[in-house]
Parts: C-alpha cells; sequence; structure tokens
C-alpha cells in the first residue's frame, strides 16, 4: 500500500482558501443574522438588544441562553404576510424562469449552432444589456410599459387598440423585468452545455430514422439538461429575493418577500423580524437544493 503524499503548504493554502473564503464571506455574516433574529426590537441604535455579546466567551453564551428572544420567530410564524410574500415571490421567480427558458433556449441553441466565427459576436450581444446599468434599464421598461409609453402609443397609432392597456403595476411587467434582466444568465450555461454536444449524436438519431423533433428531445434536450439546470438556478434564486424589479414595475399590492425585507429593515426598524425573514427564506432555497445536488451526486455514483 502507498504512503500517502503530505501536502506542501502551497497546497493546503489553495484548498483552505475557498473555505476560508466561505467562513468570512457566508458564515460569518450569517451568524450574525442568526444573532439579530434572536434578539429583541429596541428604540435605539442599531434598533434591536443583543442577547450574546462576542466578547463575553461561550460560558457566558450558555447562562444567556434562556434569555434567547424567539419573537420574531413567532411573528413569522402567526402572520400570514411572511407566508403569501413568500409564496408570491416563488410563484414569480419560478414563473421568470421558466419564461426565460423558453426564450433563451433557442437563443443558445442558434449561436451554438452558427458558424463558429460568429459565436464570439453573439455571445457579446447576449451580455450587452449587462454593459447598461440596472437602474437605467428598468426606468427605460417604466416608460415602454405606462399608460401613456411608448408601447401603448405604438399600437394605438397602427390602430392595434382603441384604448391603453394596463401593461404597467402588473405581475407580467415584474416577470417581463425579471426576465430582460437576468436572461443572459440563462442563455450562457445553456450555450456552454449546447455547444460541447456531439453533432455525430444528432447524425446517428437522424440515420435510426428520428424526426428533427425527436431528435431534439431524445439527444439534445437531455444532453443540454446540466445547462438547464444551472441557468435555472442563476434565475431562480435571485429572482425570488428581487426587490428593485417589483418596486419599480409591480403594484403597491404586490408581495414579493424582497419588498417584504426592505419594508422590516428600514421602514419598520424591526431588525429582528427581518433577519428571521432572510433566514427562512435562505433554508426555503438553498434546503431543497442542497437535498437534490445529494441525490444526483449519490445517483451518478451508483453502479
Amino acid at each position: 500500500m502507498r504512503a500517502r503524499r503530505r501536502l506542501t503548504w502551497g497546497e493546503r493554502l489553495a484548498l483552505g482558501a475557498p473555505y476560508a473564503y466561505l467562513a468570512v464571506f457566508f458564515l460569518a455574516p450569517f451568524a450574525l443574522i442568526v444573532k439579530i433574529s434572536l434578539s429583541r426590537q429596541a428604540l435605539s441604535i442599531p434598533p434591536y438588544e443583543p442577547v450574546f455579546d462576542w466578547a463575553q466567551g461561550p460560558a457566558v453564551w450558555l447562562d444567556k441562553a434562556r434569555e434567547l428572544g424567539f419573537d420574531a420567530w413567532r411573528a413569522l410564524a402567526a402572520d400570514s404576510l411572511y407566508l403569501e410574500a413568500m409564496g408570491g415571490s416563488l410563484a414569480i421567480a419560478a414563473a421568470s424562469t421558466l419564461v426565460a427558458f423558453l426564450v433563451g433556449f433557442p437563443l443558445a441553441l442558434a449561436i451554438a449552432r452558427s458558424p463558429e466565427r460568429w459565436r464570439p459576436l453573439l455571445v457579446a450581444l447576449a451580455i450587452a444589456p449587462f454593459w447598461t446599468s440596472f437602474l437605467i434599464r428598468i426606468y427605460a421598461w417604466i416608460m415602454i410599459l405606462k399608460d401613456e409609453g411608448l408601447l401603448n402609443h405604438a399600437l394605438m397609432a397602427l390602430g392595434v387598440i382603441a384604448a391603453p392597456l394596463e401593461l404597467f403595476a402588473t405581475r407580467g411587467a415584474v416577470v417581463l423585468g425579471i426576465v430582460y434582466s437576468y436572461l443572459p444568465f440563462m442563455i450562457l450555461p445553456l450555450y456552454a452545455a449546447l455547444d460541447k454536444q456531439d453533432a455525430a449524436l444528432r447524425e446517428a438519431a437522424a440515420d435510426l430514422g428520428a424526426s428533427p423533433f425527436r431528435v431534439f428531445l431524445t439527444v439534445t434536450l437531455p444532453l443540454a439538461m446540466p445547462g438547464v439546470f444551472a441557468g435555472a438556478l442563476l434565475v431562480f434564486i435571485p429572482a425570488v429575493g428581487e426587490f428593485v424589479i417589483p418596486d419599480l414595475l409591480g403594484g403597491s399590492d404586490m408581495l414579493m418577500i424582497g419588498r417584504q425585507l426592505w419594508n422590516e429593515f428600514f421602514a419598520n426598524r424591526d431588525w429582528p423580524t427581518a433577519a428571521a425573514v432572510a433566514i427562512a427564506l435562505l433554508v426555503l432555497i438553498v434546503g431543497p437544493l442542497t437535498l437534490y445536488e445529494r441525490g444526483r451526486v449519490a445517483g451518478e455514483g451508483a453502479p
């Protein structure tokens, strides 16, 4: 049996750097949010009374464990407003992800099947919206979708409609804004997956009598599933917590968890409740994704 080679300091540093990054930029802020969620709201700066003080040490923390405040978590469980906001966010994010896939897949397929010399230009055009300020792009959609906006004026001038359509401040406007903003995140993973496919597989399926549609369903789409999953995650996760687009394009009655978090933090100044909502949202999104990833890895390792 071969003896294990000892890792050099450079190799240990390279292996430990990602874990150090996660500890500093994820675990430490997450621990702070957990601490705030277990505190009590107060009229102070910051607007909460912490139970734990980091300087007191673990021994004092154990003594103060009984003083933990669960008022924020009780409010989260008792008030249906947060459940409706989470449900609305998940519904909007799911619809936006589906529309982004339906729009992005043909575009990614067209880029992957185009002549190789044109692909860099087409990819650059796909991400061209990122070269403009995010807020400017959303404000542009406001000018397009409002009752007196460009779209209604154009449709009325062409005689398609007699009165302005109610496009602004609707769920459809929010979905449109999210799809427009995050569409490149769907196109790029799909293009990467489609570009790696072997054309000989499609040719073999066609030689065996499969129609072009059947080739797409049995060869192209299954081989592109890693890109579909990656693109769906890149669109769905930020869409769930989106605040700017629902605030600017959505109506005042639209409940989304991002707007609710903003209200709790800045309008109500209830930081413990806002922290509890943020943790619940994180668990709601990351939990199922972690279970899915473990199942996928276990399935790939099975004989």
